[in-house]
């Protein structure tokens, strides 16, 4: 991510001609017809074979419909932000090779504060008619506003795993947290920031750590020092305390998981509330394993998709982003078999058809419900994120 937005903020962009065909959101019949034939390339991450097979599954339907969806996987969303970037200093202002991103948080923001983004768009999507834009937080993306120039297709908030075979009572708490980890040394890690999961942890303590959690929904200012210093002393304390005493962290989520699954370690943390019984159903963790939020809540945030101003399948991106929304696409991404996403869909908005469809899922044995995960914690301003990412390289950080 460092690279691409040092990027964003050292290269003077082409201007895009006016007279360049562009579709017309508003006009989807329009839409549809130019989509038919195009091949849309979408950069999303590539590193679980539930959400690939997911994205397989929308290919399927974006088939239906004349779009040929090709998966480009990535291991950084970044790594499309700087394709593009360079594709557009190099005078490629049509044509360009990524079509649609999945993207949030600090990249979305660079982007859109770049002028790198096509639309707005996302609602004049047809099925934008059932998103929740009230309860879910979608018209805000890391309190950045989206303006109509991402669609929402998940809702996603952190949640804590644990094996209760081992953990009869998990700590909900920061303080609880390190006090466990005090008597269970070595039985606790979390991905290596600046990994958006392992980042997201910080921010989560953060703002149960910090007095004013209010000044995380402002970018990162003069006193960055002041605000953080609570949270390096509580990592100074826990550091030592982790699986291989902090000497090593797992790369990813999945690779938590796996440690789970091995004996290692009895807790992590998931970004996704039905992952865990997901991972279950397939056999990547133990029956036992449960999953719970903090006390006071834990941070949320809803996963967008977006197209470069120099996409070559713009009206074929539409119709994916639409698709997406779908009841049908938003149920089967809720669906704790197949991905056990949060759904960004309004259900009072939907016909009663539709809504037994939600009602009848199965969340699962490790799901919590609704009530259970309650209200989200805004995500901080995006600076945030990038900043206790650097720090905590600086500090803490293992090399490859």
């Amino acid at each position: 991510m460092r690279f691409a937005l040092t990027l964003l903020a050292a290269l003077a962009l082409p201007t895009l001609s006016p007279a360049q065909t562009q579709p017309d959101p508003a006009d989807w019949p329009a839409v549809t017809a130019q989509a038919d034939g195009q091949t849309v390339y979408w950069h999303a991450w590539g590193g679980s074979t539930a959400t690939n097979d997911f994205i397989g599954w929308v290919a399927d339907r974006a088939g239906e419909m004349g779009v040929d969806l090709r998966h480009v996987k990535l291991t950084d969303t970044a790594d499309a932000v700087g394709v593009v970037v360079n594709e557009l200093q190099a005078g490629v202002t049509e044509g360009g090779s990524v079509d649609m991103i999945w993207i949030n948080g600090a990249n979305f923001a660079s982007m859109k504060r770049e002028n790198l983004l096509f639309g707005p768009f996302a609602e004049q999507l047809p099925n934008w008619r059932y998103v929740d834009v009230d309860g879910k937080g979608v018209l805000t993306d890391f309190t950045v506003p989206t303006e109509g120039f991402e669609s929402p297709w998940a809702m996603a908030q952190l949640v804590f795993v644990h094996d209760s075979a081992r953990v009869e009572t998990p700590p909900t708490s920061a303080a609880k947290l390190l006090e466990w980890a005090q008597a269970n040394p070595g039985r606790f890690t979390y991905p290596q920031p600046p990994d958006f999961l392992g980042t997201t942890f910080l921010k989560q303590m953060l703002i149960e750590l910090t007095d004013d959690p209010a000044r995380l929904s402002e970018p990162v200012g003069d006193d960055y020092d002041d605000v953080t210093f609570i949270l390096w002393d509580y990592l100074d304390q826990l550091q030592p305390l982790l699986w291989r005493q902090g000497r090593a962290y797992p790369e990813s989520g999945p690779r938590q998981f796996q440690l789970i699954n091995d004996g290692e370690v009895d807790i992590a943390i998931s970004f996704s509330p039905g992952e865990a019984t997901t991972a279950i159903g397939n056999f990547e963790l133990p029956e036992s394993v449960r999953t719970y939020v903090l006390d006071g809540g834990t941070i949320g945030n809803a996963s967008f998709v977006a197209i470069p101003v120099n996409a070559n399948a713009k009206a074929g991106a539409m119709v994916v982003a639409d698709i997406l929304l779908s009841p049908e696409a938003q149920a089967r991404a809720q669906d704790p078999a197949v991905l056990g996403y949060g759904t960004v869909l309004d259900m009072a908005k939907l016909s009663p058809e539709d809504r037994a469809v939600f009602d009848a899922l199965d969340l699962g044995i490790a799901t919590l419900t609704p009530t259970q995960l309650g209200t989200a914690l805004p995500e901080p301003h995006p600076t945030w994120a990038t900043r206790l990412a650097d720090d905590w390289v600086a500090r803490y950080g293992v090399a490859d």
